[in-house]
């Protein structure tokens, strides 16, 4: 493959667009963002300029870090257009206009260099239409790229490729948006609405619809078409709120005008009156004044509020009773559940599904398209053909059939056979001629869920496994909820380090849980204070310092793997590997103060190390000390693996890998690079400020307490965690020894663990997820 992409152009900076080349630049490459020239004002490049600085304020934030909004370019078409001879790829993200976008293709095509591509993120136009009047060498180079928004989050870009579009430089747009961009790429086929809009557009339609004809709230209709079917939390309701209730009435109108007559969307189509007088008073969902769900904040309260489907009125938010367990856990008693929890359920499974089964050939060439479009696209924990296979395929089709509705070839070829199987330790699917095929990975993806099914654990307990990856690699994966750390986890790491030195090369701490880690399980350390177990409380103290240093110290690299959130101790293990590759979505920090206790098992340390030696600060006891002190009082969480750089969660030397199912492969390839000549590092000693330094830190601490920004409580948590920082009690300590300040972290938290005001905040934290801040 030839022709790197080494600088992009994005074509409109609306929130798609701007979105897009935040994504680029994320990934460090240069971007040039263009707009039209405004109509008011002297600068003509007011509205990409405006979007970058809209950008640099959204929570939550387009860009990884502030930096990298320094590689966006801004410009207009009228005076910069020129530049798109520089760049390598060219994305028009304009309005869905065909007669606009048109347009700019022929100014384009005058001015880009011969194989750069150009890829329209179209939702609704299909290519054919698009590239009309174009030469062939436009023809070659072009092709669609649709990302979801929004584009730094979401995983899913469907790429749709022409009859001429260059297979070569299809190939390159595809491999740079996987690895530079982060990029599940799905194949799909030129039609409306592609795959995950067309099958998304048409569940939610028929999902609102239901629970108007049914008599459902919108609560009971987000309860039932929500969990158990494996949708995200929000729900039916709650989605159409989070994409914009304004959305509807756009897709319907443009997959009316754009889909065969006798597709069985437009037996969803209807007038809605609600939805219309929804959006002309402004309720479009969080976006606007709320949507079919809002905030009260009448009288200085915030009281949630729901709309009734049949008045139109809003109403005091009403929760169902709870659905039984089973049928949370089985679809089948889901469907067939009486009244209307298995009717409207129902008539999401029964007519989704189904569609979902007719697209294959049509939309998309195989299964794994389409369940990878929904999982991706709309956040489905299942695809379609996963639920399909939970609900039984022979059961599925027998019901249609009693019902007098058509059952598509694919359902009715498959019988009773499921559409996903494991053969010989491989996942495969069905496909269309009914043989089955390997679920097929990009090139060079390895996954942890692939080996597990193709072998059995070097060693496993209720928390942790060690699995081999090959080529003497050891991948150590915690497997408790929330990948939580215990005794448990302890006692596999202790396990791991004669087991790899014996027989293997290197040791890679890595899971595809949602979360690396959020954590000590504190649940347990709160159950052995409410029995005043405190040597219980000491031992996992000591334990969790003694595995950790096992790890930093063994003789042989251990390179740690996060992604999503590692807290806590979670973070702490970041810190004591060799190296680090992460995710570019990781999470990074030492929360432990935000619920009342110190970090205990050596971060404290660690930080303070790495501030030391970064050449980052001035010289002398206390720069490292304040700098840690800020991080750690706070809770600080890196909102992305580039921030977790800044504040030395990461080093400068560790590596982020930007496509989730790329981590381990990178993480394993670190691990092997460091093997030849490997030494485990020498204990650092640290010089430290002292009582003084303390002092010093107890002064700031009050400085927040007077502005309102810390509890009185916060006040003793800070000082406990600044006499660990800063030595202890001597006025200035020159060589605190690493055991020393272990020993000071022991201390530190089991005063805080047997303080009333921590356990509350502790009791509360695991209730409610967050810390009591009192």
């Amino acid at each position: 493959m030839t022709g790197a992409i080494n600088k992009v152009c994005v074509i409109g900076a609306g929130t798609m667009g701007a979105g897009i080349a935040a994504q680029v630049a994320n990934a460090g490459v240069p971007v040039l963002l263009l707009d039209i020239v405004p109509k008011d004002g002297s600068d003509r490049d007011a509205i990409a300029k405006g979007a970058v600085a809209r950008m640099l304020k959204t929570d939550p934030a387009p860009f990884m870090s502030k930096s990298a909004a320094k590689l966006v370019e801004t410009g207009n078409i009228e005076d910069h257009l020129g530049k798109v001879a520089e760049c390598d790829w060219v994305i028009e993200a304009i309005v869905e206009r065909l007669d606009l976008k048109q347009s700019l293709y022929e100014k384009l095509e005058a001015v880009k260099r011969p194989g750069t591509a150009v890829s329209s993120n179209t939702s609704t136009i299909p290519l054919g239409h698009l590239i009309e009047g174009r030469s062939d060498l436009f023809r070659r180079d072009f092709l669609i790229t649709h990302f979801f928004n929004p584009p730094r989050y979401m995983r899913l870009l469907e790429i749709v490729t022409g009859p001429e579009t260059d297979r070569e430089l299809a190939a390159r747009v595809e491999d740079f948006a996987d690895r530079a961009m982060g990029k599940h790429v799905v194949h799909a086929k030129d039609t409306p609405g592609f795959i995950a809009n067309r099958i998304g557009t048409y569940w939610l339609a028929v999902a609102v619809n239901a629970a108007m004809d049914q008599g459902l709230t919108i609560e009971e209709a987000d309860q039932i078409g929500g969990k158990p079917m494996g949708v995200p939390k929000t729900g039916i309701f709650g989605l159409i709120d989070l994409v914009g209730v304004d959305l509807m009435p756009l897709l319907t109108k443009s997959l009316t005008a754009t889909l065969p007559q006798g597709d069985p969307y437009f037996e969803t189509v209807r007038p809605m009156p609600l939805v219309e007088t929804m959006i002309a008073e402004g309720y479009t969902g969080r976006k606007g004044k709320g949507g079919f769900y809002r905030l009260n904040k009448a009288g200085g309260k915030r009281a949630k509020e729901s709309l009734d489907l049949a008045t139109g009125d809003y109403r005091p938010e009403r929760k169902p009773e709870p659905l039984p367990s089973r049928l949370e856990k089985d679809l089948g008693a889901l469907i067939a559940a009486p009244g209307k929890t298995g009717s409207y359920a129902w008539t999401i499974l029964g007519n989704v599904l189904s569609y979902a089964a007719k697209l294959v050939g049509e939309a998309a060439d195989d299964i794994v398209a389409i369940d990878d479009a929904m999982k991706l696209g709309y956040n489905w924990r299942y695809g379609p053909f996963e639920l399909i296979d939970r609900l039984g395929p022979g059961k599925l089709a027998e019901r249609l059939k009693a019902e007098g509705r058509p059952v598509p070839p694919l359902l009715e070829a498959a019988g009773d056979k499921p559409f996903y199987r494991v053969e010989g330790g491989k996942r495969q699917y069905l496909t269309v001629d009914g043989s089955y095929a390997d679920v097929p990975h990009a090139e060079g993806v390895l996954l942890l869920e692939d080996i597990k099914r193709a072998s059995q654990p070097l060693a496993k307990n209720g928390s942790a496994a060690l699995w081999d990856a090959g080529d003497g690699v050891v991948v150590l994966e915690f497997t408790g909820k929330m990948n939580a750390l215990d005794g448990d986890v302890v006692a596999l790491i202790q396990q791991a380090i004669p087991l790899v030195k014996a027989s293997y090369k290197a040791l890679v701490v890595y899971n595809e849980g949602s979360n690396f880690s959020a954590g000590a399980n504190l649940g347990l350390a709160l159950f052995a204070v409410n029995i005043a177990a405190w040597g219980e409380i000491e031992k996992l103290i000591a334990g969790g310092q003694q595995a950790y240093k096992a790890l930093k110290y063994a003789p042989f690299p251990v390179v740690a793997a996060p992604a999503g959130l590692a807290l806590g101790g979670g973070c702490e293990i970041l810190l004591h590997a060799d190296a680090i590759q992460a995710h570019a979505e990781s999470y990074i920090g030492l929360v432990e103060c935000g619920v009342g206790l110190v970090p205990g098992w050596g971060g404290n340390g660690e930080m303070l190390d790495r501030w030391a030696k970064s050449g980052l600060l001035p010289k002398g006891p206390m720069p490292a000390v304040a700098k840690v002190f800020e991080t750690v009082s706070t809770a600080t969480v890196s909102k992305s693996a580039a921030e977790a750089k800044e504040l030395m969660f990461l080093r400068r030397s560790d590596g982020i890998t930007m496509n989730r199912h790329r981590l381990l492969a990178d993480a394993k390839a670190r691990a092997l690079s460091l093997v030849e000549g490997y030494a485990p590092p020498e204990p650092p000693s640290f010089r430290l400020p002292g009582a003084s330094g303390r002092t010093g830190l107890d002064l700031a601490a009050r400085d927040f307490h007077k502005k309102g920004l810390a509890t009185d409580y916060d006040l003793v948590v800070s000082d406990r965690l600044a006499e660990v920082i800063t030595g202890g009690e001597a006025d200035l300590v020159d060589t605190v020894t690493e055991d020393q300040l272990l020993k000071l972290e022991r201390k530190a938290f089991v005063a805080a663990i047997k303080d009333p005001r921590t356990i509350a905040r502790v009791e509360t934290m695991l209730e409610t997820g967050k810390p009591l801040r009192n």
